[in-house]
């Protein structure tokens, strides 16, 4: 939340000018960066429309929460009115979604999106997005969960005419969503005098902003009621236009002999794979033939055991990037290739038979398997030599077959408790974006934590477990790894740091000695007490991830260096270059800095790069801290 005070202060505010310098200061703060000349214009004309209808309504006291973040997330909701319920006394509360369009028509295939004439591209309708803001507040903050009926939804386009948007008010409406215009103003002043009445509304906004935050569905624990059943997420903004846009290539393939590619990208924890099982319990529920598949072992197996726990049919929806060398083509009217980065080269390799070499590669494969193809990626995920995922592989192999390709980019993400800052801090510490380090402002979703000592990071770790958290520890691929362990001896301590000594997690598909097997370790609690690697972490999610920064990655002078040579990883070869080998050591680390959803915290085996981390993380904590 940007800024907090009653709808009066606010109009004074506005009146004076002063209210966005305090928005952009504070936006500045809490992001890491000036917000967008757009988004203070859009401030400067939106907000004072607001302040405005609420004195007039007498409404002057109702507390007006500006710039509202959404918990666990990145999305804000441009105003949360907090105020008393005039006919119950309850406290009660309105989203509100503040448009400037002066004209908008619905989408010509969905009535839940909207075709505006400055974008490109098709947006959500802002009813069905001031919905998913209000279901997500009941399913997130406590207050609202256990009194959904208190939050209310209203879209104010204050620009428009009846004219101009007629057509928006096809889509349903109800109490989250409700849809207001500019030409007809005292309709949407006798709205807000129906939900909120006279009296301060301090007390509720203190009630809603000090609410529980319920800790985020967890994709896999929901991953069975997800496909057998209902869906269990909430979508918004663009995870609902990629879901929409997939589902209505999907009718058009249905109408017609269509065949077409949607690429999803965006950054970890932007909800691709919430995606990829809305989709597919949808597409499941509705007949429509479709599979899920990834080149993600731990992905896949874990997908298999949870999701389809009940159903053996459930298991067969999860596949690998290699089960397609002889589909039939356009067997499958969906194809869900989930952490697309991983696509190989090609799917053959020393084992496959001769009659299964098509020679042909991989992308084009699962592009030929399905009427609609759908790639889920993050760019900067792909950590070893011969990942082909990226957007310009999928258009070209595309392209090459004549086939319209759609991409929607996700820019809001769910992981690390829904930090923007936190990402930009990891992806400029590592190099990955331009601009070099930064030092880490704190902000209220994200902890960052640097330790001195393998043990100090893992008493930190145990410390939040014993306080109902999830906990794991991972590390660069710097300690040979003991594939093959005998039966009923336990797991070699292959990682040592002085006289600290713990096991990589098992390799492989069965438990050893108490530790799950490779594919359970992030999701399973005896998980805790090995030391996971990037690929077995990759695509999962926990409270709190120490990360251990081993010697191929470390800070000297004014730079990162990378030490190939301390990588005991396998798969870089002698043939792979340098420039390589240093980009995928990067987005090694960046894949483990951005696993936790509460708090990261590092350790480096190196005394210099330690001393960097420490002055760039702003504060150390030290495990009494946390008591």
């Amino acid at each position: 939340m940007l800024f907090r005070d009653s709808a009066a202060a606010v109009a004074a505010e506005c009146h004076s000018g002063a209210l966005f310098f305090r928005l952009t200061e504070q936006f500045v703060r809490t992001h890491g960066h000036k917000p967008s000349s757009s988004e203070v214009r859009s401030w400067e004309r939106s907000i004072p429309v607001l302040a405005s209808a609420l004195n007039d309504a007498g409404l002057g006291q109702v507390e007006v929460l500006l710039e509202y973040g959404l918990p666990l997330n990145s999305k804000r909701a441009d105003a949360v009115l907090a105020g008393v319920h005039p006919k119950t006394g309850l406290p009660s509360y309105v989203v509100v979604e503040l448009k400037q369009w002066s004209s908008a028509e619905p989408d010509d295939d969905d009535p839940s999106l909207c075709r505006i004439d400055s974008y490109a591209r098709a947006v959500l309708n802002p009813v069905d997005q001031v919905r998913g803001y209000c279901q997500y507040l009941v399913s997130f903050n406590g207050v609202l969960a256990e009194h959904p009926e208190r939050v209310n939804g209203a879209a104010y386009l204050h620009n428009a005419t009846e004219f101009g948007v007629t057509g928006l008010f096809e889509v349903e409406q109800d109490q989250y969503g409700q849809l207001f215009i500019g030409a007809r103003r005292s309709e949407f002043i006798d709205y807000l005098r129906t939900k909120l009445g006279p009296e301060s509304g301090a007390s509720s906004a203190d009630e809603l902003v000090n609410g529980k935050i319920a800790p985020s569905k967890q994709l896999m624990a929901l991953a069975a009621q997800e496909v057998r059943e209902r869906e269990q997420f909430v979508l918004l903004d663009e995870q609902q236009i990629a879901y929409r846009t997939v589902l209505n290539a999907v009718r058009r393939a249905k109408q017609s002999d269509h065949k077409e590619v949607v690429i999803v990208t965006g950054g970890p924890g932007t909800g691709k794979s919430v995606i990829a099982l809305s989709l597919l319990g949808e597409l499941y529920r509705q007949g429509t033939t479709a599979l899920h598949a990834t080149g993600s072992s731990s992905f896949t197996t874990t997908m298999r055991k949870v999701a389809g726990a009940r159903k053996r049919e459930v298991k067969d929806l999860f596949k690998y990037f290699n089960s397609f060398m002889t589909a039939e083509r356009n067997g499958l009217d969906v194809l869900i290739c989930d952490e697309a980065h991983r696509v190989r080269e090609t799917s053959a390799n020393r084992y496959t038979p001769a009659t299964n070499r098509t020679g042909k590669a991989q992308i084009e494969e699962l592009i030929d398997a399905a009427r609609i193809p759908v790639f889920l990626l993050d760019e900067h995920q792909v950590v070893r030599p011969g990942e082909m995922g990226t957007v310009s592989e999928i258009k070209a192999a595309a392209s090459k077959k004549g086939l319209h390709c759609r991409v929607v980019p996700l820019d809001s993400q769910f992981r690390c408790g829904g930090s923007d800052a936190y990402l930009r801090w990891v992806v400029r510490l590592l190099g990955l974006e331009p601009g070099g380090p930064v030092v880490w402002e704190p902000d209220d979703k994200m902890q960052l934590t640097v330790v001195e000592s393998p043990q100090e990071l893992e008493a930190f770790l145990d410390d939040r477990r014993s306080q109902g958290y999830s906990a794991r520890m991972s590390a660069g691929y710097c300690w040979k790894w003991t594939k093959e362990v005998p039966p009923g001896e336990a797991l070699p301590a292959d990682v040592v740091i002085g006289e600290w000594e713990r096991p990589w997690n098992v390799f492989g598909d069965r438990a050893v000695a108490g530790a799950p097997p490779a594919a359970l370790w992030a999701t399973d609690p005896a998980g805790f007490g090995q030391v996971g690697c990037v690929y077995t972490a990759q695509g999962f999610e926990y409270d709190w991830s120490g990360v251990i920064i081993g010697p191929d990655l470390v800070w000297r002078n004014d730079r990162w260096v990378t030490d190939r040579t301390a990588s005991k990883d396998p798969v870089f070869k002698k043939s792979n270059p340098d420039a390589d080998v240093d980009r995928l050591i990067r987005n090694t680390y960046k894949v483990l800095l951005t696993r936790g959803m509460i708090g990261t915290v590092v350790y480096s085996t190196d005394a210099e790069t330690r001393h960097k981390l420490r002055a760039l993380a702003g504060a150390t904590l030290s495990v009494a801290a946390v008591h």
